[in-house]
């Protein structure tokens, strides 16, 4: 097989000399690229471009899938190309200002990202996570109460339940380790976050219940909700802080922190603008009349 590969191919180039080169050259680009798998115009797809879109290890079924997903796609864009060059003027078809407008925009960006990459203090302290917290207090009011909790998915006639629910509600660690331990053997799904804040609808999530159902659940500590294939899902309220209330800091630091690093990048981008100008003015690259 490599033999009459290589056979045509010297074949090929010997008639590069003649004057249907451009073709066999082409016909020759053709053979190293693979077949011809698609065709939108006078624009082909071959197997090569196709294979390189499909990750390896897909199944057969999604593999094809896939193909015929980027098929379409590749042809609708080309013959919509096709379309525009064929129906637009001359003059619509000019996008020279707007390639213009473009690229200097792109260079703006990406110069500005280097100067504020190489001069942002990316390190946000306690103190100043804090001090943002105490200044902005209404901004970090509840839209809906955040809780810690622990919580489970267990059959509802295990007879490890009533144990489980009782350890998960101790005040004592090691009972609460016990009730793990319990879980890990029982339930379906078993998680322990009475240290961390977590937004209702995160909970709810975690439940596979709707969080104002959950919500409207709760007696004495519990939110006990009974699903079709009979399992329970329960959860004990640790603690809660209802909707209106302002959210506890610790819910908020990771988001404290992206503003504080947010409002450093805009004054390094502020003092990039500043000292442009104020640099070009001094060697009269900037001047107003």
């Amino acid at each position: 097989m490599k033999r009459h590969i290589i056979i045509a191919l010297c074949v090929l180039a010997a008639l590069t000399s003649c004057k249907s080169a451009g073709r066999f050259q082409e016909a020759a680009q053709e053979l190293f690229r693979g077949e011809v798998v698609a065709r939108a115009g006078d624009h082909k797809l071959h197997r090569g471009e196709l294979e390189k879109f499909i990750p390896a290890g897909v199944s057969p079924e999604d593999s094809a899938n896939l193909a015929a997903r980027y098929i379409k796609a590749w042809a609708e864009d080309l013959l919509l190309v096709d379309m525009a060059e064929a129906q637009l003027s001359a003059s619509e078809k000019d996008v020279s200002k707007e390639l213009e407008q473009y690229r200097r925009s792109l260079l703006k960006y990406r110069y500005e990202q280097l100067y504020i990459n190489q001069r942002l203090d990316t390190l946000v302290t306690d103190a100043e996570i804090e001090e943002y917290y105490a200044n902005h207090a209404a901004s970090f009011t509840l839209e809906r109460p955040v809780i810690k909790a622990r919580y489970l998915i267990i059959p509802s006639d295990s007879r490890l339940l009533k144990r489980i629910k009782a350890l998960m509600s101790s005040q004592d660690d090691t009972e609460v380790t016990e009730a793990e331990q319990l879980a890990y053997t029982s339930a379906i799904k078993y998680a322990d976050m009475s240290d961390t804040w977590m937004d209702a609808i995160t909970l709810g999530q975690e439940l596979s219940v709707d969080y104002k159902i959950l919500l409207s659940s709760i007696k004495n500590g519990f939110s006990e909700i009974k699903d079709d294939s009979g399992n329970l899902h329960l959860a004990y309220i640790v603690d809660m802080i209802p909707a209106g209330k302002t959210a506890p800091l610790e819910y908020c630091r990771e988001r404290i922190s992206d503003l504080v690093l947010s409002a450093r990048r805009h004054d390094l981008q502020l003092a990039l603008e500043e000292s442009l100008l104020e640099d070009a003015r001094k060697n009269n690259k900037f001047v107003t009349y």
